[in-house]
């Protein structure tokens, strides 16, 4: 095996770990609500979408041919930069699944992937108008967009089902949740698999083993769909907890509305190559369906938190980007480079793995138990 070929297959396996963390880390983006509100148990939820996200990876192609070409210049691009770039994305996403901050993946891979071509080659690397009008400009819109469709559905929701009794509404809108819920995982894999997709084919590009305009191949698309898929199935279930249960509280109706404002906000995103960030799309369906609800409340102290991480997520994927391409650099062969700088990855996200299990959260505590009415004590006789 040649050097190249050895750095081309790291690269590639890095490529379907940030896939892997893509699908713990936004498996709440589908199921979320539905865990909180009981439509499906954590893990008979979980395991639809891990399938949903799996088939949904097939569906399209387009957001992976905006990130293989669209955000950086491919003639500027080599295999090493793109591997120090994923390498950005895997420690931010560990990073925040710790924290159980719902932040965005899609951002985390293009931040890391710009980090690292900006420290290999300057900023003329980067495709800036392809980052504002695709990334940037998306990312502002989507969650207010996302967000007044929920408040909308929650809204007509409550109103067409004024005067039924509530157990036969939440029964009913449990239902729908499954379907919605179903459709916004159908709809995470059309949008998130893809990125992976672009990255491995920009990689494959720059090492001369495929044409820039042959696609995406066969391979590549199955082990994409694969690794998120068994991501999603993996739980995430820190992030889970976050937005089902610390934003506001949800009930049946609000998580319907949701699920159907982030399924149509995904696909439209979809189907015009905007690779957008689902969390940023369901954590505004998430709080536009709390305001939507006649006394609920949106924990605003938790929303600044996300925000705090999403603003944060591409200069800081970027930032740790730049560090692996540095780290890559500071050896005269690339491959030891590249192998020196996977084992220091690994390392440090193992060891946030093993301090996230002093406090693990797993399917048996994602959300609280009900705790039932306590008895009315009997009147004392007279």
């Amino acid at each position: 095996m040649t050097a190249t070929t050895t750095i081309l297959v790291i690269a590639i396996a890095t490529a379907l770990v940030f896939d892997f963390t893509n699908g713990f880390h936004d498996t709440a983006n589908a199921m979320a609500t539905t865990i909180a509100t009981r439509a499906l148990p954590p893990r008979v939820a979980v395991g639809l979408a891990a399938t949903l996200n799996f088939v949904g990876a097939f569906l399209s192609v387009t957001v992976a041919a905006t990130i293989a070409s669209g955000i950086v210049e491919q003639g500027m691009v080599t295999v090493p930069i793109v591997f120090a770039g994923l390498v950005g994305a895997i420690v931010w996403n560990v990073v925040t699944w710790y924290l159980g901050i719902p932040s965005s993946s899609s951002h985390a891979l293009i931040g890391g992937v710009i980090g690292s071509v900006i420290a290999a080659v300057g900023t003329e690397g980067v495709v800036w108008s392809g980052v504002a009008s695709k990334v940037i400009i998306p990312a502002v819109l989507a969650p207010v967009v996302c967000g007044t469709a929920a408040y909308v559905a929650t809204r007509l929701s409550y109103r067409l089902t004024k005067g039924v009794r509530e157990d036969e509404t939440s029964h009913g809108f449990r239902l729908g949740q499954i379907a919605s819920s179903s459709l916004v995982a159908l709809a995470h894999g059309t949008n998130d698999a893809q990125k992976t997709m672009g990255v491995i084919v920009l990689m494959l590009v720059a090492a001369g083993r495929l044409d820039a305009e042959a696609g995406v191949p066969t391979w590549v698309k199955v082990s994409c769909a694969a690794a998120i898929g068994l991501g999603t199935f993996s739980g995430g279930w820190r992030v889970i907890k976050t937005l089902g249960t610390r934003v506001t509280e949800i009930q049946s109706p609000q998580g319907f509305s949701a699920e159907t404002a982030s399924t149509a906000t995904i696909l439209s995103s979809s189907y015009f190559g905007f690779p957008l960030s689902t969390t940023q799309v369901v954590s505004g369906g998430i709080m536009g369906s709390g305001l939507g609800r006649a006394g609920g409340v949106v924990h605003w102290r938790v929303v600044r938190d996300m925000v705090v991480a999403w603003v944060l997520t591409l200069p800081a994927a970027g930032a740790v980007g730049a560090i692996a391409d540095k780290g890559v650099e500071a050896f005269d062969d690339d491959t030891v480079g590249v192998v020196v700088v996977a084992l220091v990855a690994l390392a440090l996200n193992v060891g946030i793995w093993l301090l996230a299990q002093r406090d693990a959260v797993t399917s048996r505590n994602v959300i609280e138990p009900r705790t039932p009415p306590r008895p009315t004590p009997a009147p004392a006789p007279a």
